[in-house]
């Protein structure tokens, strides 16, 4: 019951996008179409859950013992960087379509700052390998679900009739805040 709450909590109470409104870079400028942010899930989902667990092994296997614990900032982004490369690599040979309809949006998943932020908060929160593995994989999820139904919504939009100075951003904006003020009554589903 405690990996759910873990898992429930990261994907929608603590919604690392309507919630803590960190990954907002991508989350404008990836979803514009249904499939790009897909993709972009995709990618978020297998870098974060990744680099969270490398990054986890790394700080209690390494910086914790021999107290180097203030590199962590350093170690993380290396991490993080260093999977985004073999993911860039993949997509770009495997699938080149997707590759290019993410355009600079996938080397940005390297200072997207909710994949930094999920492997600080799983070394604070002191989960266990295990915890942080959930917690990540929540994060990353609650992030797919986001960004997918925020993609959704902007393809509808395209054929609704908005008024000329409203399209774009304007609405999108504003189609933001109401999709976090959504999320927002989970907070106190559950105390966690």
């Amino acid at each position: 019951m405690e990996l759910f709450g873990i898992f429930f909590a990261a994907f929608l109470i603590n919604n690392i996008l309507l919630i803590r409104f960190l990954a907002l870079c991508s989350f404008f400028g990836v979803s514009t179409k249904l499939s790009t942010s897909v993709g972009m899930s995709s990618a978020v989902i297998f870098v974060m859950t990744i680099s969270s667990a490398v990054s986890w092994v790394i700080y209690h296997a390494v910086l914790f013992p021999f107290h180097l614990e203030f590199l962590r900032t350093a170690v993380f982004i290396l991490t993080i960087a260093s999977l985004v490369q073999l993911e860039e690599l993949y997509l770009k040979k495997m699938l080149p379509a997707l590759y290019r309809a993410m355009g600079i949006y996938l080397p940005l998943i390297t200072t997207n700052c909710a994949i930094l932020a999920v492997a600080f908060l799983a070394i604070d929160y002191r989960f266990g390998f295990l915890q942080s593995l959930i917690y990540s994989l929540g994060v990353s999820s609650g992030y797919s679900l986001a960004i997918i139904l925020f993609a959704y919504i902007r393809e509808r939009m395209l054929l609704a009739p908005i008024p000329k100075w409203f399209q774009g951003y304007p609405i999108a904006f504003i189609t933001a805040a109401f999709m976090s003020l959504a999320f927002l009554g989970f907070t106190n589903m559950f105390n966690l």
